[in-house]
């Protein structure tokens, strides 16, 4: 069967629907239509944004099954109903955060509300013909209200558990349910923005490159309404506003993720007199206390579990104990207006346009990388940052409130974040490090204007992006895509000499001898073809107390002989703490690495391996332990090799000239489902280092399209 047929015959199948005339006239199907284009990218062609946001969720459900509506039914507080009791928890939490949410709904302007209600209508309309894709009880009565929802922001159980149990832990660094990076050691992103005067065609250039897990959910995808909206970017499954990177004819931005302390635990003083009541600006006020039903499923039954929850003005309780009362105040609280400026956003057409929407603060974190048709550059440190009256304490320490003074109730003011706009040197980047070192071309200041602030870190996947892109060079579009998918691994140049020195004082013979000339020999990369690579990382964890792909379990003091410091930032870390121990985790490298794969010299890319579908091949990459730009992570596979299993996923580069013209690439595909053609097509390439043209104009997608069809109908083609 070739392509084209199958990729019919798929769409044939999640399009089909009841005879034409059963349908009222100009319903939402009836007003969008989506043309997929090569590796199944669906452009959206909608007349209304009610009918865009309906076409978007048909799609998301059409390539990723359940996931999208399992999403909204979590966002509606009835999971639990119909996955059982062990979701009852997840339906307690929104519950509450829908409580002081939803009176605020229809605050928000027409147009984005029209968003969230088509999305549910596509989700509904999708379970009523494909019943039997989803778990018995899935219910297809979503609301627009419901839809938002899964975007509410929440208090950090993660955070919340530490300091009831006191012991300090890895925390999400972004508590919103949008964007989930952080939260592993090679999570996070890249992104450059590059000034006319950088480039050879005169013209911004923007790259976003994200690295999670490759089930994160990444959806390629473009959206029209003429006269309303064109643009083009990533939609995260599960909701039209998980937009974290993207285009439009006149700009586009990315996003990395910062560190930021977006919440306090305040201990205020329990009223000796009165039960459930605190002191506070010499007042005795009564906590709220919530009584909230969840039904679930029990079997064959519905059954019901409630629950007591306490709450103050500040936020919720969370203990109580020797006269305290402990509440968790968090940036974001009540906040719904997520989507409002997302579709500003994306809408914009100018940077000013682009700052006000950003100026709403309904977007919680992150740093922002920008470019325009204008020529504009511009990078902005995120963060719906609390204006704290009292000096920064750590997730264990609850800061004593007896009243108003002494708690948060302002953002720091967002013309006081950092941010650069058209720097010397022509370029702004963020790889995951503060806002310090966002152009070093400026003055690098590295003493905080506010002291909650993220402080003055700058990794060598950082300063390997610095590197790449910090000097006078221009470049154009295709020099930028093949930019970033460079193999090196930087932490070789800082320390390989160090340790060929401490093997050869230690004077090795057989195979381990032969080890460190391949390692002499080696050209510090980690491209499918490089040898010592594999050898170096097994010698690196082994030195470092790297297990299980989580941080090393000594501390940099114990491995380098110079740690990263602001006083040498670009030099930094460097050199082998402790040569003796390096030589013999080498000499067990070199035994391990045998044992492992056959030889001491095996190339990377016999070892790392894209393996999704039928496609089996070599792929370069490395973590950030290793200071690759380049970030992939693997697991190991029955055979012993590694599969990749996250890292880079949808990567876009965008020049902006008349007509914006980029290229992108979705790692893992289009669709989660294993029969679809789109499951695995883009892997080859992506393991390639190659990128897909977008196709952007309405010229270039009619060129490329694939099929078309109206969603709800039978495609047309």
């Amino acid at each position: 069967m070739n392509i084209k047929l199958l990729i019919a015959v798929f769409l044939l199948f999640f399009a089909a629907s009841e005879p034409t005339k059963t349908y009222v006239a100009n319903e939402p199907w009836q007003r969008a239509e989506v043309i997929r284009t090569a590796h199944g990218v669906p452009h959206i062609r909608a007349e209304d944004l009610r009918a865009a946001g309906y076409a978007l969720a048909w799609v998301q459900l059409e390539d990723y099954g359940t996931a999208t509506a399992m999403r909204v039914l979590a966002g509606s507080g009835r999971y639990a109903s119909v996955a059982g009791y062990d979701q009852i928890g997840s339906d307690f939490n929104i519950r509450r955060q829908r409580a002081k949410a939803e009176p605020k709904y229809a605050t928000l302007s027409q147009e984005v509300r029209d968003v969230y209600e088509g999305f549910a209508e596509g989700v509904n309309r999708f379970i009523s013909l494909h019943p039997d894709e989803f778990p018995k009880g899935m219910p297809s009565d979503f609301t627009g209200f419901d839809v938002l929802a899964t975007e509410l922001v929440q208090p950090s159980p993660q955070k919340i558990r530490n300091f009831l149990e006191q012991r300090p832990g890895r925390t999400e660094d972004d508590p919103t349910t949008m964007d989930e990076e952080g939260m592993g050691p090679d999570d996070g992103s890249n992104a450059w923005a590059l000034a006319p005067s950088r480039t050879t065609s005169g013209k911004a250039i923007l790259l976003r490159n994200p690295h999670l897990r490759w089930t994160a959910g990444y959806y390629e995808a473009h959206m029209t309404v003429p006269g309303v909206i064109d643009f083009y970017g990533d939609f995260r499954i599960g909701g039209p506003f998980g937009v974290i990177g993207g285009f439009n004819r006149y700009l586009g931005f990315s996003t990395t993720n910062n560190s930021q302390d977006l919440d306090e635990i305040y201990a205020l003083e329990a009223d000796p007199a009165k039960p459930d009541h605190y002191l506070f600006d010499g007042r005795s006020v009564p906590l709220t206390r919530e009584m909230i039903t969840v039904p679930f499923r029990n079997g064959e039954s519905i059954s019901t579990e409630t629950r007591e929850f306490w709450s103050t003005e500040l936020g919720p309780v969370i203990k109580r104990a020797d006269g305290k009362i402990y509440v968790f105040k968090y940036a974001g609280d009540g906040e719904i207006r997520g989507g409002e400026q997302f579709l500003r956003m994306m809408r914009a057409r100018s940077l000013d346009e682009w700052k006000d929407a950003m100026k709403m603060r309904a977007r919680m974190t992150s740093n922002f990388t920008y470019a325009d048709r204008e020529g504009n550059i511009y990078y902005l440190w995120n963060a719906a940052l609390p204006l704290l009256p009292h000096p920064p304490v750590d997730d264990l320490t609850a800061v004593p409130a007896k009243g108003r003074k002494d708690v948060w109730t302002e953002y720091v003011p967002f013309d006081a974040l950092p941010q650069v706009l058209n720097p010397p040197g022509g370029y702004v980047r963020n790889e995951n490090s503060s806002h310090h070192y966002t152009n070093v071309r400026t003055p690098v200041v590295t003493k905080n204007e506010y002291p909650n602030f993220e402080a003055p870190r700058l990794s060598l996947r950082s300063q390997l992006g610095i590197q790449l892109i910090g000097g006078d060079e221009k470049f154009s579009l295709e020099d930028i895509v093949k930019l970033k998918h460079n193999y090196r691994a930087l932490l070789a140049d800082r320390v390989k000499d160090d340790l060929i020195a401490a093997v050869i004082a230690a004077k090795p013979a057989g195979d381990v001898a032969a080890a460190v000339e391949l390692l002499k020999r080696w050209d510090n990369t980690t491209s499918p073809e490089s040898r010592g690579s594999v050898l170096f990382q097994e010698w690196w964890r082994h030195y470092s107390g790297i297990r299980d792909g989580r941080g090393p379990t000594l501390p940099d003091e114990q491995r380098y002989a110079k740690v990263w410091s602001v006083d040498d930032p670009f030099n930094t870390p460097s050199g082998l703490a402790d040569p003796k121990r390096a030589a013999e985790s080498f000499a067990w490298a070199v035994e391990q690495t045998k044992k492992l794969y056959g030889s001491f010299d095996v190339a990377w890319g016999e070892v790392h391996r894209v393996r999704r579908g039928k496609i089996d091949v070599p792929v370069g990459g490395c973590g950030n332990d290793l200071g690759c730009f380049r970030i992939m992570n693997y697991d190991r596979d029955k055979d012993g090799k590694m599969a990749a299993v996250g890292g880079d996923c949808w990567v876009l580069a965008v020049e902006f000239g008349d007509v914006p013209r980029a290229y992108s690439v979705l790692a893992y595909g289009q669709s989660s489902r294993r029969e679809s053609p789109f499951y695995a097509d883009q892997a080859e390439m992506f393991a390639r280092g190659e990128m897909k043209r977008v196709a952007f104009s309405e010229a270039d997608i009619d060129k490329q399209a694939i099929t078309r069809f109206r969603p709800g109908e039978k495609p047309v083609r």
